[in-house]
């Protein structure tokens, strides 16, 4: 019997197989795609029923032909890609091109689904090979067309109405939508000031102080303090008084565990925790679940397949995480019935959440075989799985209130927590976008209803409103899934590629739209209202769902979606504005001739402002309520050695320089010192930043030609304590390690721990 052809995508994935098949399999890898539309033009015939012009991507063309020749001589051909539309996709392309060998037989082809690379995950996914599945490769197929539809339609009118290069994306324009308008509702808040009181009580009996809150005032439900005047008022009727407690009130309650991670959650946790990018965070975890090699084993994939949007787990799973609760935690850490959890009514329930493979395979035992960011990741997915699987904890909240003896309308509320039973929470706590841990415990003293209290201190406290918190890679994915948009497969892509096109920027961990993703984003709305509308693309992902179940058809999905978009490019074409041609207008005046400023980019990218009839031009910024603000002419202390006048910071494509403000009169230009002088004996020359055509940023001495130092860190003055070397550069923290110090002599290379 000859040898079964298994393909799978992956390299690494192809590895670690074959060292668990040995000697019957032959396992080779398509290193993803192999065929995919041409980049050079559509690819997609709109006059003939929208049929994809699909081609072997440049340079498969030889792993193509390796897997036509490998197939030629199999028993039998299994294709083993990633069990996703995408890996159908895959499979089906590879299926198209290896039975295409002039042979009139072909070798039986199947398609088999491994959910976990462990021996029981491949053993099972071989002993069941299937066909393909013709309804998830069309519904790939069909956002593959969709995509393509939009943006190579799209596209091209951006480029000659606002610059060259940009582009526009079906579900990433949706995205960038939601960040541009909560940008603008930051913009649109107004704060307001309000102010709350607190009192510090003490019961004699006791000996501890309690503290509370104003809840009620002259009998409203809510005290609506405005000024400190009101403060003050409310402060000298309730002072020099005595207090009762009038009521107390105990409830216990039950926190469950959240639900074991699908792809969504396990972004927005490794986010919120690693401070992962998603596209990081599902790099490591494709590692996690291809295998790592542990010795004395083998290679093991040590968690299950990472894109999904299902909550189920496999009864084994769930019977193996109890039984290590109960030997780990005691018995009275397992519920009675195991947890169980419901996906969303949109979910496609392909296979099981993202969990360990084998809950007894610990992240300590497999620390040494990690690396630091593949531990980290395992770690928060083992813990999760297992808190899941434990009993809620319980907590008892209570409640006093304190009244004013003899004075009515007025109210003080103290609440407290205990925490009665730890359960999930020794394992797992939870983290809110805002990174606050759940509350600590807040003890309140043994009093009774009826006793007296005696007030120590009362003073008021002010606060202003705050504007909605802008989008973080985290909350932007949740909004994503709670809207309906985007799939497992897609978040990561989404989040990466609007800032890779310059459409917004992470500031502070938030996201924030630049001019240009605002411009953009405004032209889509205006010209293509429903491509950009959260409801219309959360209802065709839903008719792709569809399709991948056989229930709608691919032809009548591209049909009506192209009657619909086709009148809205044509419109665009006709009515959009040039905004190359007539910047976009901005209602500030020029300071020099009172014209009306126009936003325009340069030829890098960046946006500045420029009068027309003057032309006038300046940077610029916007302030907290979106207004703008023209930014100084970039004056420096440095003077012109030729002229005398005033030296100013310029930008090129080449990087930041000093240009003389005595311009077009006097060109002098020199680069931008960093106050550090070249290390090569005898040279006097500076190092300075500079930038390469490809926009690579370096550092040379300014002494060029004569000088050729160059580095391609940041250099600073300081002493190589291990060779004496007079320059280092200093490595930034990265997901919480620890900086250092490296030495730039190429011959030393020394490393130390940067002082914090």
């Amino acid at each position: 019997m000859g040898k079964s052809l298994l393909i799978v995508e992956s390299p690494t994935k192809a590895k670690n197989l074959s060292k668990y098949l040995k000697d019957n399999y032959l396992v080779k890898a398509s290193k993803g795609h192999i065929k995919d539309l041409p980049e050079n033009r559509l690819g997609v015939d709109l006059e003939n029923g929208f049929r994809a012009e699909y081609q072997i991507i440049e340079g498969k063309q030889k792993i193509v032909e390796d897997l036509r020749k490998s197939a030629r001589s199999a028993e039998r051909i299994l294709l083993g890609p990633d069990p996703d539309r995408e890996g159908e996709a895959i499979s089906w392309h590879i299926a198209e091109e290896i039975t295409r060998n002039g042979s009139k037989k072909n070798p039986p082809v199947y398609r088999v689904l491994f959910y976990e690379l462990t021996q029981r995950g491949i053993t099972e996914a071989l002993n069941n090979p299937g066909k393909l599945n013709p309804h998830l490769y069309e519904a790939q197929q069909a956002r593959r067309i969709l995509d393509r539809l939009v943006g190579y339609l799209i596209s091209p009118i951006l480029w000659r109405k606002v610059r060259q290069g940009l582009s526009a994306g079906r579900v990433q324009s949706v995205a960038l939508r939601l960040v541009c308008e909560r940008e603008r509702e930051i913009y649109a808040f107004r704060s307001e000031e309000y102010w709350t009181v607190e009192a510090v009580f003490s019961e004699g009996r006791v000996g501890k102080n309690l503290k509370a809150r104003l809840v009620q005032c002259h009998g409203e439900k809510h005290c609506d303090l405005k000024t400190e005047v009101d403060v003050q008022r409310v402060i000298e009727v309730l002072k020099n008084r005595f207090y009762v407690v009038q009521d107390i009130k105990r409830k216990r309650q039950k926190k469950s565990p959240s639900p074991p991670f699908i792809t969504s959650t396990l972004q927005q946790d490794a986010s919120r925790r690693l401070k992962f990018s998603p596209q990081k965070t599902m790099q490591i975890a494709q590692q996690l679940y291809e295998g790592i090699e542990i010795p004395e084993v083998g290679p093991v994939g040590l968690i299950t397949y990472m894109r999904t949007d299902s909550t189920r787990l496999s009864a084994e799973a769930v019977k193996a995480a109890r039984q290590f609760i109960a030997s780990y935690w005691g018995q009275e850490f397992v519920p009675a019935k195991p947890n169980q959890y419901k996906s969303k009514a949109s979910s496609q329930d392909a296979h099981e959440a993202i969990r360990p493979t084998d809950v007894f395979r610990t992240p300590e035992s497999l620390k040494p075989f990690l690396s630091r960011d593949q531990y980290l990741l395992y770690d928060l997915i083992w813990k999760r799985f297992v808190a899941c699987q434990m009993k809620p904890s319980e907590l008892e909240r209570t409640t006093v209130d304190i009244v004013p003896e003899g004075l009515e309308g007025f109210l003080f509320r103290a609440t407290g927590s205990v925490l009665l039973f730890s359960g999930y929470l020794v394992l797992y706590r939870e983290i809110t976008d805002d990174e606050d841990e759940d509350e600590e415990d807040v003890y309140l003293p043994a009093i009774e209803v009826g006793d007296g209290l005696e007030l120590q201190e009362i003073k008021g406290s002010q606060h202003f409103t705050q504007p909605p918190r802008r989008y973080s890679e985290a909350s932007l994915i949740k909004a994503l899934e709670d809207f309906g948009i985007g799939r497992p497969s897609t978040y990561a892509t989404i989040i990466s590629t609007i800032q890779e096109r310059g459409y917004v920027v992470s500031d502070k961990k938030n996201l924030k739209p630049t001019e240009l993703g605002f411009v953009v984003n405004d032209l889509l709305v205006t010209h293509f209202p429903d491509i950009v509308d959260v409801s219309f693309t959360a209802q065709m992902e839903a008719q792709l769902d569809r399709i991948s179940r056989g229930e709608g058809s691919m032809g009548e999905l591209l049909k009506d979606f192209y009657e619909r978009f086709r009148p809205m490019l044509d419109e665009a074409v006709k009515e959009m504005k040039n905004l190359r041609v007539e910047g976009i207008p901005t209602e500030v005046r020029c300071p020099d001739c009172e014209g009306e400023l126009v936003i325009r980019w340069s030829k890098i990218g960046e946006p500045f402002v420029e009068c027309p009839k003057c032309k006038f031009r300046s940077s610029y910024e916007r302030d907290e309520r979106g207004e703008l603000r023209l930014i100084s002419r970039n004056e420096t202390e440095e003077i012109c050695d030729k002229c005398g006048n005033p030296m100013l910071i310029k930008r090129s494509k080449y990087g930041t320089f000093l240009a003389c403000s005595g311009y077009p009169k006097c060109k002098n230009t020199r680069a931008i010192s960093l106050g550090v002088p070249c290390p090569r004996e005898g040279c006097s020359g500076e190092i300075v930043e500079r930038r390469s055509k490809r926009g690579r940023i370096f550092y040379g001495c300014s002494a060029f030609p004569k000088c050729s130092v160059i580095f391609n860190r940041k250099p600073y003055v300081r002493t190589c304590p291990q060779c004496g070397y007079k320059i280092m550069s200093r490595e930034g923290k990265r997901n919480g390690a620890q900086s250092v110090w490296i030495c730039l002599n190429k011959e030393c290379k020394y490393r130390e721990e940067a002082d914090e």
